[in-house]
């Protein structure tokens, strides 16, 4: 693994209406976290949930994961609650990047947050250009990316669906979905 002051950090974004953001972000995580990374994975509305990423990430020594969200959704019944929980989650994620003891660091699901007017775009945008390190590796997820990330971002995927079993009545399944 290249030393930090050798490394050039990549910041991603992963959005649109498509399956595979998160997904996506966690291959890259075990990926890093095999090369010897040290990793940090923030899940915004995941909650109490479980699923296989957080389990297969309890192998590893090297990633720290936070699932502190409320499980909140587009179906909210207490917005108040959620934007208080974003906001509480976010100042995790910035107290996590300046502790500069990462490789890489991944917000899941902020874009959703920042598209409810939760977490404001320029905010996270102007958190990035100016804080995180040259080295760091950072991903963001989640539907409604703000403009001003995907323009501090080195590389931006939109995922936009064909075709989803979910269309055809089979529900979130074990194994793919969580």
């Amino acid at each position: 693994m290249k030393p930090r002051e050798k490394r050039q950090g990549i910041v991603l974004v992963h959005t649109g209406e498509g399956k595979g953001k998160s997904s996506s972000a966690f291959g890259m995580v075990f990926r890093a976290a095999a090369w010897g990374m040290k990793v940090c994975v923030i899940q915004f509305i995941k909650g109490k949930w479980k699923t296989g990423e957080q389990k297969a990430a309890e192998h590893f020594d090297n990633i720290e994961w936070h699932a502190p969200g409320d499980g909140f959704t587009w179906d909210t019944k207490n917005p108040e609650q959620d934007i208080a929980t974003s906001r509480e989650i976010w100042e995790l994620c910035k107290a996590k990047l300046r502790s500069h003891e990462f490789d890489m660091l991944v917000f899941d699901e902020i874009n959703y947050c920042s598209g409810y007017g939760w977490i404001k775009g320029v905010e996270i945008a102007e958190f990035i250009r100016d804080e995180r390190p040259e080295w760091m590796h950072l991903i963001l997820t989640g539907r409604n990316a703000a403009p001003e990330v995907m323009d501090v971002a080195h590389t931006v995927t939109e995922m936009r669906p064909l075709k989803h079993a979910f269309d055809q009545g089979i529900p979130a399944t074990q194994g793919i979905e969580f």
